[in-house]
């Protein structure tokens, strides 16, 4: 076990990283700051301090999907940067091998639970040409933020200028 002395006291870090663990937990389950504050006994302004020092964004839910695309751990890093919960980026090998690595009938299953899990965000960024954004708005009968990267059919892969994206991440995540 880790201490460390502050001063005349000595503090025991891992105690300090449960404990905020737990307030983290709490909160992501749906517990208000008071009821954490009143369930753990500590302070409500402490449990908005440590929220607001992890805090990466406000707002809803983001997924961003694109394919094929040559730049893909780039456009990883910025989904990362911006908080993106959910990224489905694939080279067009990639996209390829994941389209013949299924039978029929699991690929068909394997869409639709992509489907119905993208659905659950509020912020569909799409990267692809009109037809594919087209097709994926119809699929999530939803609002869908499209990047046209090129003409259909795409057979080959795409270099997406990073800022192209982080621009219109700045526009959805910062207003």
């Amino acid at each position: 076990m880790e201490f460390l002395r502050i001063g005349h006291k000595v503090i025991n870090p891992n105690k300090i990283d449960n404990i905020i663990r737990e307030i983290l937990n709490l909160r992501a389950q749906g517990y208000n700051q008071s009821e954490v504050s009143k369930k753990l006994n500590i302070d409500r302004a402490f449990i908005s301090k440590v929220e607001s020092i992890g805090e990466v964004r406000k707002g809803g839910k983001v997924a961003v999907i694109g394919f094929p695309v040559a730049n893909k751990s780039e456009l990883k890093k910025l989904c990362n940067k911006y908080g993106v919960e959910y990224s489905f980026l694939m080279t067009d090998k990639e996209r390829w091998e994941w389209l013949k690595s299924k039978s029929g009938e699991v690929l068909i299953n394997r869409i639709m639970e992509i489907v119905n899990e993208v659905r659950s965000y509020d912020i569909i960024v799409v990267l692809g040409s009109n037809y594919r954004i087209n097709l994926i708005k119809a699929l999530l009968n939803k609002e869908v933020v499209g990047v046209k990267i090129g003409d259909s059919p795409i057979e080959e892969d795409i270099y997406v200028n990073p800022k192209r994206l982080e621009s219109v991440m700045k526009n959805l995540v910062e207003g």
